[in-house]
């Protein structure tokens, strides 16, 4: 669903994630966890989904933390950014697959934004 947004397949590889991820662009990458989420007891249905920047790279203060970016240990000693957020798509027995897709497009859209001034200064 999410390739009829403009999302293809990435080359990308992310450090835990054993599935191909998706992007928009070559900035940030999508990967989902669909295991973790999947087994709550309460007949609601999750998954997490990893937003990976995966450049080894100093970020702005102001894109650190939960609510955007923390780092994530990749090979060779290498740092990279990720966000993740644990997306709830079923609640008791309606789906709301729309709504999480839309909330995970907006998402992107966002933290995009606030990387693309450092697309400049990337290799």
């Amino acid at each position: 669903m999410l390739v009829n947004l403009d999302f293809k397949k990435s080359s990308v590889k992310h450090p835990s994630i054993n599935d191909d991820g998706l992007m928009q662009s070559d900035l940030l990458h999508v990967f989902f966890d669909v295991d973790t989420g999947s087994d709550y007891p309460d007949a609601d249905e999750w998954f997490i989904v990893e937003l990976l920047f995966p450049h080894d790279v100093k970020l702005p203060d102001n894109l650190k933390g939960t609510d955007y970016f923390t780092t994530i240990s990749v090979e060779n000693g290498k740092t990279f950014w990720h966000h993740r957020e644990l997306i709830r798509y079923k609640y008791g027995k309606s789906k709301k697959l729309d709504d999480a897709l839309e909330f995970l497009e907006s998402k992107y859209k966002e933290l995009h934004s606030l990387l693309e001034p450092l697309q400049k200064d990337l290799k």
